[in-house]
């Protein structure tokens, strides 16, 4: 099952995506929230990181990535007046 989840979150993919050889998706999910609630996940973190830290094998250094990713105007879903008719028509008697 350990194997599993891991795939899992290696490959990035949904829980029903997984290859029908480790079985129904079901029950691997099952297992995995069933070790999340219980706190199994953080102790098999634990251990290992312990471990890498005590030998100066883990450097605390942190990045931060300030990228931005403009969107064109048109990909969003939002619904904007940027002069069209109605504008247009109020502006007619403004204009005289």
């Amino acid at each position: 099952m350990v194997e599993v989840i891991v795939y899992r979150y290696r490959c990035g993919i949904a829980w029903r995506d997984l290859p029908l050889m480790f079985g129904p998706w079901q029950t691997v999910w099952t297992w995995h929230s069933r070790m999340a609630s219980e706190g199994t996940w953080d102790l098999v973190l634990a251990k290992p990181t312990a471990v890498a830290e005590a030998v100066r094998l883990i450097d605390w250094s942190l990045s931060v990535d300030s990228t931005i990713a403009r969107a064109h105007q048109h990909a969003t879903n939002v619904a904007r007046l940027t002069g069209g008719f109605i504008e247009l028509h109020e502006s007619g008697s403004r204009a005289a």
